[in-house]
């Protein structure tokens, strides 16, 4: 019985914290994904933990649901997708070019990438972005309370003020699905 307090405080936490996605800010990220599918760009999503997991389930839902209802389909892939390529860069060079290495074969000027971290401290986000900044890909963040370093560094940042890990990953995550389910119901191109 204990624990049912807990659970009622967390998703009353959690209520809030969703309630509070300023939804103006997803209205432009809308934009910048179905400018990004019109365009044939590729979108590229990534992250650590379980940031990594809803990076992946982002394009899941981008690449099959999303782009079925579309006259272009979303170009997207997860970073987080390739463990052999993760291992290797992560062995050979090290964990902070996991992201940016695949980013230079990968990403060309126009493309999309798209992070999300509850710190907005990691240094293998952060090289990632200043890099997709020096050539020409648009960045945003979805961050945590914490803001961290990612908040000055991406073209937009969408800021979830919480500093409770698992209420800010819930909440991106909602944030993904508005962001693919927008496709899905609404379609948009």
């Amino acid at each position: 019985m204990l624990m049912k307090a807990y659970f009622t405080n967390y998703i009353q936490q959690l209520q809030a914290t969703l309630g509070s996605v300023p939804t103006e800010q997803l209205e432009h990220i809308l934009e910048k994904f179905k400018d990004a599918a019109a365009k044939e760009q590729q979108v590229f999503t990534f992250g650590n933990g379980g940031s990594a997991m809803s990076a992946s389930h982002f394009v899941t839902d981008l690449g099959k649901g999303s782009s079925d209802k579309m006259t272009k389909r979303f170009r997207c892939i997860s970073l987080n997708d390739n463990v052999g390529w993760l291992t290797a860069l992560g062995n050979d060079y090290s964990y902070d070019d996991i992201f940016v290495r695949q980013l230079m074969n990968l990403a060309r000027p126009g493309d999309l990438a798209f992070t999300m971290s509850v710190s907005g401290n990691s240094p293998n986000l952060v090289k990632a972005v200043e890099w997709a900044k020096q050539n020409g890909v648009y960045t945003i963040a979805l961050l945590g309370g914490q803001r961290g370093a990612l908040t000055n560094l991406v073209d937009y940042p969408v800021v979830i003020d919480s500093k409770h890990y698992a209420r800010v990953e819930d909440v991106h995550m909602s944030i993904c699905h508005m962001i693919s389910f927008a496709f899905i119901e609404h379609p948009l191109g």
